[in-house]
């Protein structure tokens, strides 16, 4: 059984320039309720993001929407579930923790025009809005030539893009959630004046890679704790990868900067390896980026959205 694209929701492309993060919770006031509401969001979402694609088509609307493991096994009880959703549990390091903020449902809205997004959530709460709460609402930007507001490019460590479905769409090894994905969503904020206090160099030693070329660090050129060293995942002597999107936001007035960090993967097992590196090594990156929220998603494939519309089976 081979993976297929057209089935695959927007989980291995680019994280769009401007962006809505949103995650949920279900109400569960009746649960009849919720599912009817899930079911409907789920036949219509297809139909929202092809009439917008239509409407806007140089927009390039893409979207991902996913569930957490406590909504599947609530609004599933009697259903498969893929085989590596869990509950996230806090990463606890000698420092710092990767906190677990539990929410049911998740949203990744993304086109070149800030209205796309805009009008595609609008629609989605106009159906969903009675059954949920909103937990967190996130608007990110593209920043220049694609860099991390610390101001590195980002993605350099992704796979190619010919193999980044491998690395994103669950495959074979769970035939039932076949063209899904996992989602790891973290929000981070960043004490932007200390480190921009740091001189370059430092600011390069920390995350592994120059600055301005992106050129990668010698090993010894590196601190211990560099962020490109303690986020791999070499499990079994092989650099396993992800597909990583890290979205700034900020609001400047506020002296409020961060990132939204995404990670679609086709093993969750991989993202959580990842993370208990850099939480368990101290990442450099830690002393200037908080985390304040985690949680992973299952997003699954269209043709799971179809049977979740029809109510049946999976």
């Amino acid at each position: 059984m081979a993976i297929d694209l057209k089935d695959v929701q927007a989980v291995y492309k680019d994280a769009g320039s401007n962006i809505i993060f949103s995650t949920m919770d279900l109400k569960r006031e009746d649960h009849d309720s919720d599912l009817e509401m899930i079911q409907d969001l789920a036949e219509h979402l297809p139909a929202f993001e092809n009439s917008l694609n239509i409407r806007y088509p140089e927009a390039g609307l893409a979207i991902a929407f996913g569930f957490s493991r406590k909504a599947w096994d609530y609004l599933f009880p009697d259903a498969k579930r893929p085989k590596e959703l869990e509950e996230f549990e806090p990463v606890v390091g000698p420092k710092y923790t990767a906190p677990a903020t539990p929410a049911d449902l998740f949203f990744h809205v993304r086109a070149k025009d800030s209205a796309v997004p805009f009008e595609l959530m609008s629609m989605v709460m106009e159906r969903i809005q009675d059954n949920v709460n909103v937990l967190d609402e996130t608007h990110g930007f593209r920043y220049f030539e694609g860099r991390a507001i610390i101001g590195f490019v980002d993605g350099t460590e992704n796979p190619s893009a010919l193999d980044t479905p491998d690395y994103a769409v669950i495959g074979d090894e769970d035939p039932d959630f076949i063209n899904g994905s996992y989602a790891f969503a973290q929000k981070y904020l960043h004490n932007l004046e200390a480190w921009n206090k740091l001189k370059t160099e430092q600011q390069e030693q920390a995350i592994g890679r120059k600055k301005f070329n992106d050129v990668e660090l010698e090993d010894d050129q590196k601190a211990t704790n560099a962020h490109n060293v303690v986020s791999q995942d070499n499990e079994g002597g092989i650099e396993h990868k992800i597909v990583r999107m890290n979205v700034p936001f900020s609001n400047p007035t506020e002296n409020v900067n961060g990132t939204y960090f995404i990670g679609y993967a086709r093993h969750w097992t991989v993202t959580k390896r990842m993370l208990e590196g850099m939480f368990s090594k101290s990442d450099r990156l830690l002393d200037f980026s908080t985390p304040e929220t985690g949680e992973v998603f299952f997003i699954p494939s269209r043709s799971v959205l179809g049977k979740i519309a029809d109510g049946e089976d999976f």
